[in-house]
């Protein structure tokens, strides 16, 4: 085994505009395949909670005909019955019984509150101690509190509500009238729901970003890798560890850079939302030698 690593070339910005991809045999027969290998997680995902193919196959007919909708609306043509179906491909009276239904919504959901005032907690200056680590905050006081902290982020929700959703996902403990920050990153591991929401949404978002990058001649966004093979177990969860240190840095400059912008632009008529993320992933090599033989 050969030791290596690279960034994914594909990904990099190029030094011309992008050629809009015109729909053709090869290229669907190359997204099709391609579509193959980012299944699989997901097809892991849905098996192991019971999700079986027919399920899931019946499903995609209403995704198909929302993005299919999203894309003729966008030409400035009338998404009709027939439209739909040439599209999409789903049988017409398939198009017909799903249409009555509300049309779904295929766009990550908000930034949960709950991550919102995490996210400040542990970035904004005010509610850091000098090592960085986020403070111990009374729970009530009309600065330097909880009660502050979650009233800066939504007028809407009693911070009392905040708080208890804080403890149900088990991110703080509560000490007398004080409140302790106790976990690192914002994973509601109690919440397999919220957990669900996250995959779709940080997921989505990841492969949205490739799919323009591939498919429009609009400037590309950032959707870029790092891979590196013929490591050891040790060596690998070593470069995990790198990861989240690195990744701890990036959540601190992004937040100190989103907050003034995100303040400055309450009034802005055509709102934009962003996301910045990045993951680490390592598992054994396939022998291929053993496959061969």
């Amino acid at each position: 085994m050969h030791n290596s690593i690279g960034t994914d070339k594909a990904a990099r910005p190029p030094t011309s505009s992008v050629m809009t991809v015109a729909p053709s045999d090869r290229h669907a027969d190359v997204a099709l395949r391609a579509s193959m290998a980012v299944m699989a997680p997901v097809a892991r995902w849905l098996i192991r909670n019971g999700v079986q193919y027919g399920a899931f196959a019946s499903a995609l007919k209403s995704v198909f005909l929302q993005v299919a909708r999203e894309e003729i609306e966008r030409s400035g043509r009338k998404a009709t019955d027939s439209a739909l179906s040439v599209l999409s491909g789903v049988h017409r009276k398939d198009v017909r019984a799903l249409t009555g239904d509300a049309r779904r919504e295929l766009r990550p959901k908000s930034v949960s509150l709950v991550s919102q005032v995490f996210t400040r907690w542990v970035t904004d200056s005010r509610y850091r101690n000098e090592d960085g680590s986020p403070k111990t905050l009374p729970r009530l006081g009309e600065q330097g509190s909880f009660e502050a902290l979650a009233r800066e982020v939504s007028s809407d929700v009693h911070p009392r509500t905040l708080l208890d959703e804080f403890v149900r996902l088990h991110l703080v403990n509560l000490n007398g009238d004080t409140v302790e920050l106790v976990a690192a990153a914002f994973v509601p591991a109690a919440d397999y729901e919220e957990l669900a929401s996250l995959l779709a949404a940080n997921t989505g978002d990841h492969l949205a970003a490739a799919v323009h990058n591939l498919t429009t001649n609009q400037p590309r966004f950032l959707e870029q890798s790092v891979f590196g093979a013929g490591l050891s177990g040790q060596s690998a969860r070593e470069l995990g560890q790198v990861a989240r240190d690195i990744w701890a840095q990036a959540l601190q400059r992004m937040a100190a850079e989103y907050q003034p912008r995100s303040e400055a632009d309450q009034n802005e008529e055509q709102p934009h939302r962003m996301r910045f993320g990045v993951y680490y992933y390592s598992e054994p090599a396939q022998d291929e030698r053993a496959q061969q033989g």
